[in-house]
């Protein structure tokens, strides 16, 4: 078991960092404290075997609105076992409550903000729909058209059987007058012989 004495700076403080270590101690199975340390770090007193530590010190690094960890100082030591489970070490309780204000109040300014965004987004998404329905309607027109065209060039097409019949018909003919000229100038040559 090892002890680990961990100063972290940043934005840590009223910010709920304390609340957020706490839960990743318990779920690490991490034994210790943690408190504010003035002016503005927060100070962790963590006892555990020496990979649970590690991990648990990567796992505070958190930068997640509004914590923000610039960074984490670590000494270790050998464990004293003095702690039964992880708690927060609580200041004044006016000086809690007053943090927890601090804590809702950003993280209520931060809810507005997004809405603003979320409410840009849809109008965004709103302007691109417009613009698809146009596209839309566009293509239907064109579609339109296309049928028609289509309509006409059946219209133009629907005679072509019979006209093919007419080419086959003519064929035929001039295949008889072909055989019917042969005839007649083989009469010719055999007159023009005799």
């Amino acid at each position: 078991m090892k002890r680990a004495n961990i100063i972290v700076k940043g934005e840590v403080q009223r910010v709920g960092y304390r609340d957020a270590v706490e839960k990743i101690a318990r779920k690490l199975n991490i034994k210790g404290c943690v408190e504010n340390f003035i002016p503005y770090d927060v100070k962790i007193l963590a006892e555990a075997e020496e990979e649970s530590l590690k991990r648990f010190i990567e796992t505070i690094k958190i930068k997640k609105y509004p914590i923000d960890v610039e960074s984490v100082e670590v000494n270790y030591k050998e464990a004293t076992n003095e702690f039964e489970y992880f708690k927060i070490n609580r200041g004044d309780p006016q000086e809690e409550l007053a943090e927890r204000f601090d804590v809702a109040g950003k993280l209520l300014y931060r809810t507005v903000e997004l809405g603003e965004k979320s409410v840009a987004l849809g109008e965004k998404s709103a302007s691109l729909g417009e613009k698809m329905l146009e596209k839309q309607d566009a293509m239907l027109g064109k579609q339109d058209l296309t049928i028609g065209i289509l309509r006409d060039i059946k219209q133009d097409t629907k005679y072509i059987p019979g006209v093919l019949s007419e080419i086959n018909d003519l064929k035929i003919r001039y295949d008889l007058m072909e055989i019917k000229i042969n005839k007649i100038k083989e009469v010719l040559n055999v007159l023009v012989s005799v």
